[in-house]
């Protein structure tokens, strides 16, 4: 133990770490830099915080503040000591609704104080897209803003008063009238006066450099105000009291529509005396597809927000400013759930911004300057001719009321060339927000960013009183040194310059990336969606961080470790990382950041590349060989007949026990009980009573089922398979119904024969309609012909097993491949594999594209190739939750419409079942699993009134709740087959009382 970590634990009451970890997971934050720190202290309160001060002066080690660390110009990184405020001195002191005030801790996470004032009626005003997860320390640090700022003001609009701690350890409390100002400022502000007030450019999102005009005296001499956006180089924060501002009853969102970003931005300030609430901008180049549907048509947006005392005032206001607006088309919506909606797209736009159309990566660094809105449009033409004279592309979007614009650019920082060009684009930018009237930072701060190129904005006499202002605050520069004033060179400390310049050698192919695994880990910029402390709607995102809090857990945190693994700095062993793997351990592999992480960070499969190298060559866990390779121990129970044996085996503790201990498995869990007959022997059982009824002759296992309609190949996954085949039979039974042709893949080796078409040769079967195949014997007496997803060796990382199994799968699907067929896969975590992971994993097999563009769910399947069927109306309350590979993979457009026309109502809800697979089943992982459920699943279906369908479509939600809540969950083809039966059973929950289905 270093003697500085020594005096540090010793010091402090709150938490201390200098381990590896810790240490990574701090090194970015949502910039293009990236600083080591030596160690992260957590305090527990402003006695800790001057404790560290006191430390850290005595070992000249600098001192970082750090919340949320969604900062995206490097000011939340740091060389010394990183002071994270989010694990303790997070909490709402008070709020007084009467004085509309809060008194809060810096770590408080911004949605927390809205939710503690929205009841009163209330809210803090600034609110950036970060706001479940940015911290009101960090807004008052970068003076931030949000969407509102037209009507409430930035962060210093909303501070009355600052606990701070100077850098030399002094207490004080910033207010108006001098109140708290350290020894020295007075004086400097006095001597000064004339440059103070003509030397700052008037515009609404001024945020560069130290606001010192604040403390001029015909402004109140506001030290509070003059602190906000001083990026942590002045003092630390330890409590703030801030301002609420009164929350219209009612809103509306009137989204206008023009024929270009220029014409936009040139609407925009004619605007504003129209009171809105929000003026927000945004181009068409940063809509996805899926969600520019939702958009009227044009080629740029202003999203504007109007309030009133009841949603009809607040439609009117919004009306008015469509009829004074010059629009090419527009929207007026009033539905809270359509304008939480469309304000999802303009929050993502964020994250979305860092990739190009084409896909090839964009990043910060001129992300938000701002200039006077009337000069927007002309800026705009500007900066769009700058780009094109760079050889660049960026795709603007921001808060066009203000004049302040977002923006993402693909600048090539991985190259010297590269680097250079940045640099001059840089400078270039800096001269032409300047000569707009403008600031170079209008919301985010300087940070590393842009502090550097401040004396084109201020010149070099307004600079040196900055660095005179700092030397009073912070004599010793133990605060945040290198931002604002004495700045590092903008292009140092850049993330990217520690990776490996060659593609390292992995095995999924990372089509979206270049097949680079460094290009998918440097997807996540930081902007930390990932950390929110609650699923909102049906998102699924980070479900282990919501159950323990902790960064590492994260998928930032993950990505960051991986960042620093491919680094070779802090994480110095490859993928042979203790640190990474136990990092991981955790994740879920439910997907959920594949579709909710701005970027499409996929950590499952970063976790599976991980562990397919981590274990490579070496012993596995127990898990890995128990569940991971189920589908092999589930078929040798199938083949030797012993399913009623293990059940009866399983039952009896003792042995129970062993097997668990042995297999990795969590002695808290029951092991599910085995189907005595699979699924495909209910299926020939079915085709051969079928063929002596009607005396044609045995039919083939592959031969589809009768009806006059379109062939369908339903998909025997291992877990209807041999775990609950009551769901393929359901299956069968509505496709049926639906007039469709049932098939089931073929169970061995294939391959054609010269006969005709519909005729069988010798030893030959025919796939429904023709095609004509021969048996491999061989394949029949090893037990390998049976078709498999491959889902349990890719999330336990056995990738190599991954690829055979699949590659066998592709044989055998050959010839349904050959006919026009799709795919149906009953189990979403499987139709997920094959629909994603198939594709990625044998991306040199041409064959895996053509498996995953056919693979359908079931309520896809009906809808597209049995519209016209009409489904039985069930005409009940349904609850449960929506697979999460569903949600981040496959979509639930089609199964909540099958619902409707079913008459199930009730929304599913979202987060995450908890079981994930073999995640919930893993030694060491059921309290994690556990809390997953009781965040929104189990409370759900506690709630459910009489008579409520419990849905779970997949084997995972359907486990979870029979051992948590003693409920069976029941796949919507289940629902459907009890409804064509008319025979649908009673209660909300059907109790397990009641016992176990057989499994016939």
């Amino acid at each position: 133990m270093s003697e500085l970590e020594a005096e540090l634990r010793k010091a402090v009451r709150g938490d201390v770490y200098f381990d590896v970890t810790s240490r990574a997971l701090t090194t970015m934050d949502a910039s293009n830099y990236r600083r080591v720190p030596l160690g992260v202290v957590a305090p527990h309160d402003a006695d800790d915080v001057a404790a560290v001060l006191e430390v850290c002066r005595d070992h000249i080690v600098p001192v970082v503040a750090r919340g949320g660390g969604t900062s995206i110009a490097g000011q939340a990184t740091g060389t010394g000591i990183v002071l994270d405020f989010t694990r303790h001195m997070n909490r709402i002191v008070s709020l007084d609704p009467e004085t509309r005030t809060a008194v809060v801790q810096p770590g408080l996470v911004l949605d927390r104080l809205q939710d503690a004032a929205a009841p009163h009626g209330l809210r803090f005003g600034p609110d950036p897209s970060t706001h479940s997860r940015c911290t009101l320390g960090g807004m008052i640090g970068n003076n931030s803003c949000g969407s509102h700022s037209v009507a409430w003001g930035t962060t210093a609009d909303s501070v009355r008063e600052l606990d701070v701690i100077s850098g030399r350890g002094e207490r004080l409390r910033l207010g108006q009238g001098w109140a708290g100002a350290p020894d020295g400022l007075r004086e400097l502000v006095d001597a000064d006066l004339a440059r103070l007030r003509t030397g700052f450019p008037e515009l609404p999102r001024r945020i560069s450099g130290y606001a010192l005009d604040a403390l001029l005296p015909e402004k109140g001499a506001d030290v509070a105000r003059s602190f906000c956006g001083s990026e942590g180089t002045l003092g630390i924060l330890t409590e703030a009291t801030v301002r609420l501002v009164q929350a219209p009853r009612a809103r509306a969102l009137a989204v206008l529509a023009y024929a270009d970003e220029s014409a936009a931005a040139e609407a925009a300030a004619g605007l504003l005396p129209y009171g809105p609430l929000t003026v927000e901008g945004m181009a068409a180049d940063l809509v996805p597809p899926a969600a520019s549907a939702a958009l009227p048509k044009g080629g740029a947006w202003l999203f504007v927000e109007t309030g009133g005392e009841s949603a009809a005032e607040a439609r009117a206001r919004a009306e008015a400013i469509v009829r004074a607006a010059d629009v090419v088309d527009a929207l007026v919506v009033t539905d809270p759930a359509g304008q939480r909606a469309l304000w999802r797209i303009r929050e993502d736009a964020s994250g979305t911004a860092t990739r190009m159309p084409d896909g090839s990566e964009a990043w910060p660094g001129w992300e938000d300057c701002a200039v006077p809105p009337e000069r927007l449009g002309a800026y705009l033409r500007d900066f769009r001719a700058l780009l094109t004279a760079h050889g660049l592309r960026g795709t603007p979007y921001g808060h066009f009321g203000d004049g302040c614009i977002h923006v993402r650019i693909d600048f090539d920082l991985l190259t010297e060339a590269g680097v250079d060009r940045f640099r001059r684009f840089s400078e270039e930018l800096a001269e032409a927000v300047v000569a707009h009237g403008g600031s170079l930072s209008g919301e985010h701060g300087d940070g590393q960013a842009r502090a550097e190129l401040l004396p084109k904005m201020y010149g070099d006499d307004m600079v040196a009183l900055f660095e005179r202002a700092k030397g009073v605050w912070d004599p010793d520069d133990l605060l945040n040194p290198g931002m604002l004033v004495r700045p590092a060179p903008l292009d140092s400390n850049l993330r990217f310059a520690v990776l490996p310049r060659k593609p390292v050698d992995v095995a999924f192919g990372y089509p979206a990336d270049g097949g680079d695994f460094s290009a998918a880990v440097r997807r996540c910029v930081g902007v930390a969606k990932c950390r929110t402390t609650s699923a909102s709607g049906s998102a699924v995102m980070c479900p282990s961080f919501r159950a323990t809090g902790e960064e590492e857990h994260s998928t930032r945190g993950r990505a960051r470790l991986l960042h620093e693994m491919l680094a070779g700095e802090l994480v110095t062993d490859g993928w042979r990382s203790t640190e990474v793997r136990d990092a991981l351990d955790l994740c879920l592999s439910c997907k959920g950041c594949r579709s909710d992480c701005p970027v499409e960070v996929d950590m499952a499969t970063y976790k599976a590349e991980f562990l397919h190298h981590h274990y490579e060559g070496r012993r596995r866990p127990a898990a890995h060989y128990s569940m991971g390779r189920l589908p092999q121990w589930l078929r040798a129970v199938a083949r030797t007949r012993t399913a009623s044996l293990a059940n009866a085996l399983a039952a009896v503790r003792p042995l129970a026990w062993t097997a668990k201990r042995l297999g990795g498995i969590a002695p808290e869990r029951e092991i599910p009980r085995l189907a005595t007959r699979t699924f495909s022997g209910w299926w020939e059982r079915r085709r051969e009573e079928a063929a002596a009824v009607g005396g044609g002759g045995e039919r083939q296992r592959g031969e589809a089922s009768a009806g006059d309609g379109d062939l369908v190949i339903l998909w025997p996954d291992t877990f209807t398979e041999h775990l609950s085949p009551s769901v393929g039979q359901a299956a069968v039974r509505v496709l049926e119904a639906a007039g469709l042709r049932v098939a089931l893949p073929p169970t061995v080796r294939l391959k054609r024969t010269p006969t005709g078409d519909g005729e069988t040769g010798r030893d030959g079967r025919t796939l429904g309609g023709g095609t004509t195949v021969a048996l491999d014997p061989v394949s029949l007496l090893r037990g390998r012909g049976r078709v498999c997803c491959g889902l349990t060796y890719i999330s336990t990382g056995q990738l190599d097993r991954a690829r055979a199994v699949l590659r066998r799968t592709l044989d055998l699907m050959e010839p349904v491949l050959e006919t026009a067929a799709p795919v149906v896969v009953l189990e979403p975590s499987c139709a997920a594999a094959l629909r994603a992971d198939l594709p990625e994993l044998l991306h040199d097999d041409p064959r895996a594209r053509l498996l995953a563009d056919r693979v359908l769910t079931f309520a896809e399947t009906l809808e597209r190739h049995a519209p016209d069927w009409t489904p039985p109306r069930v005409d009940r309350a349904a609850v449960g939750q929506t697979h999460c590979h569903q949600h981040a993979v496959l979509g639930d457009a089609a199964d909540r419409r099958l619902r409707e026309a079913a008459g199930l109502t009730g929304e599913l809800s979202g987060g995450c079942c908890g079981l994930g697979g073999n995640f919930g089943f893993e030694k060491g992982h059921f309290e994690v699993s556990v809390a997953c459920a009781e965040e929104q699943l189990l409370p759900a279906v506690r709630g459910a009134g009489e008579g409520t369908v419990v849905l779970a479509d997949g084997f995972s939600c359907r486990t979870q709740l029979e051992q948590l809540a003693g409920v069976r969950g029941r796949h919507l083809a289940e629902v459907l087959a009890e409804g064509l039966a008319e025979g649908l059973v009673e209660g909300p929950a059907e109790r397990l009382a009641e016992g176990p289905p057989s499994g016939e």
